[in-house]
């Protein structure tokens, strides 16, 4: 079995939480329990559901299940970016490194997922 330490997804979806976190440090108040809370849960969750996937890898489905959900959040994640961007929060040039850092967890989850076997305890 893959060690967890060595999936590279679980990495880049924890760097990619703490940019979330510092760069929405900046956001108005008023969006501290929409905006703010919603791109910070979204990011956590990519990492939280790896921790899952990585303790359900006995069972295939379950496996599958989890890696879907972080997949999903990581979608999520870039979906609430764009809203940032189009709110005026923050711009492009600010959240280049969490987009390429969103693109490269996106990849190796769609791998993960397409592959699901070679990641299964066995």
């Amino acid at each position: 079995m893959k060690q967890k330490q060595n999936w590279k997804v679980f990495e880049l979806a924890f760097s990619q939480q703490k940019l979330v976190f510092e760069l929405t440090k900046s956001f108005p108040k008023e969006e501290l329990y929409s905006l703010t809370s919603q791109i910070r849960r979204s990011s956590r969750s990519v990492y939280s559901a790896l921790a899952e996937a990585y303790r359900k890898t006995m069972y295939q489905p379950h496996l599958l299940l989890k890696l879907s959900d972080a997949d999903s959040e990581n979608s999520e994640t870039s979906g609430w970016m764009d809203i940032a961007v189009s709110c005026g929060y923050l711009t492009e040039e600010e959240l280049a490194e969490i987009r390429q850092l969103n693109l490269q967890i996106g990849n190796l989850l769609n791998y993960m997922i397409h592959n699901v076997e070679e990641f299964r305890f066995r």
